[in-house]
């Protein structure tokens, strides 16, 4: 399904499930099939294969990252139901004894992969880190994401490799409807609550500064899931990238932000930060302010912090949220070119956007024609042929020359 409408799958738009994905049962909602002999589409609200009709549920694919969703689960609501959970809903489908997803693999990092995420080791080392830590505010935080929500970047932290995070803002000046963060009563629930604090750069450098000389190929990201937006703390963090810059030039210095204060923006990369990644649901006005509702900044504000980063010689990625239907219809997409040829934008990282897939169209107010839907694959192939020099992927590089 995309969109709200029913596909047919072909064996090339399935991979098999891959590790580390889970499969989720979707209440008060019912699957959607194709009846061969009837030659339509039809509901399944009994499940007529098992010797006792009973009721049956749609099943959906959440894969891991690194994979994006190219076609979500095909089912129709029954009843009122509840919005879906911040989860991507991938359709799955069972063959030969196998489990197939519709989903591609847009990066093959490993540093999200819960298989080679030694839990022990993580527990062991936050022990340790809390002796050499002791003081530090901002370390006893990471610990939690880590045990607690499973952070994988948190986790990544206290094994001293990839990606460390550095939240350091409680609040923001979006109201995304898919944020993961905060969640209004009456929706669904957050993923995990936000920091209730804000370090001192000191703080914060303590944190980085040891990732960065322990690790091989090391990040440090301003701007994560357990946080508002990091440039409502731009002070904090220009100070910290200044001590941090004091004591080591290795590593990347990155943020993930909405880009909502160019200047900050500028500041930023004047004291040292190296990458920037915008998060965007659309390259168009109208349907990025239906989905981020900003409050005290406008979608020019993001284009100009594209501007001024690249105006400082920094590295411009876009957190493209990736949804089925919209994001490949032929309006969203002819716009992206657009976008990526006159804003030189260096990596789109397709990133599925975790909300539900119906109720995502009706927070945007449209409706897409089937017929106007060219598939998430075929426009990364041609993106692809069209910006042979555009880096696509799912994280943050940690090389950038």
């Amino acid at each position: 399904m995309k969109g709200g409408h029913s596909f047919r799958l072909g064996g090339d738009e399935l991979i098999k499930l891959p590790p580390a994905s889970r499969l989720f049962l979707m209440p008060d909602r019912v699957p959607v099939a194709y009846d061969e002999a009837k030659g339509c589409f039809t509901v399944l609200d009994k499940n007529k294969f098992s010797g006792k009709i009973t009721k049956c549920f749609s099943v959906a694919a959440f894969t891991p990252p690194g994979f994006t969703v190219t076609y979500n689960s095909s089912y129709k609501e029954v009843g009122n139901p509840k919005i879906l959970p911040l989860f991507a809903y991938a359709a799955c489908a069972f063959y030969k004894g196998e489990i197939y997803a519709a989903v591609i693999k847009v990066d093959a990092d490993r540093r999200h992969d819960s298989r080679f995420i030694n839990i022990r080791e993580v527990r062991k080392n936050v022990v340790r880190f809390r002796r050499l830590f002791r003081h530090n505010r901002l370390a006893r935080h990471l610990a939690r994401c880590a045990l607690s929500y499973n952070c994988p970047n948190a986790q990544n932290f206290f094994l001293s490799r990839y990606e460390a995070p550095l939240p350091s803002s409680p609040v923001c000046n979006a109201s995304c409807a898919g944020c993961i963060s905060y969640q209004t009563p009456r929706r669904c629930a957050a993923t995990q609550p936000r920091i209730e604090f804000i370090p001192t750069p000191g703080e914060i450098r303590d944190i980085a500064v040891f990732h960065i000389l322990k690790s091989k190929d090391p990040i440090v990201s301003f701007g994560q899931g357990c946080e508002g937006e990091p440039l409502l703390s731009g002070d904090i963090i220009e100070q910290s990238i200044r001590l941090i810059r004091k004591e080591t030039q290795k590593g990347i210095i990155n943020i993930n932000t909405n880009a909502s204060k160019p200047n900050i923006i500028s500041r930023l990369f004047d004291v040292g930060l190296d990458t920037m990644r915008v998060s965007m649901n659309s390259v168009r006005r109208e349907y990025y302010t239906r989905y981020y509702k900003p409050k005290g900044y406008s979608f020019k504000d993001v284009i100009k912090s594209i501007g001024a980063a690249h105006g400082k010689g920094g590295f411009v990625s876009i957190n493209y949220l990736t949804m089925p239907g919209f994001t490949d219809s032929k309006e969203e997409f002819v716009a992206l070119n657009v976008f990526l040829r006159k804003y030189k934008i260096d990596m789109v990282q397709w990133r599925n956007l975790n909300f539900d897939p119906l109720r995502y169209f009706e927070e945007l107010k449209m409706v897409i024609p089937k017929n106007r839907m060219l598939g998430i694959r075929q426009i990364m192939q041609t993106l692809k042929k069209n910006f042979p020099n555009l880096k696509m992927g799912y994280f943050n590089p940690s090389r950038i020359k």
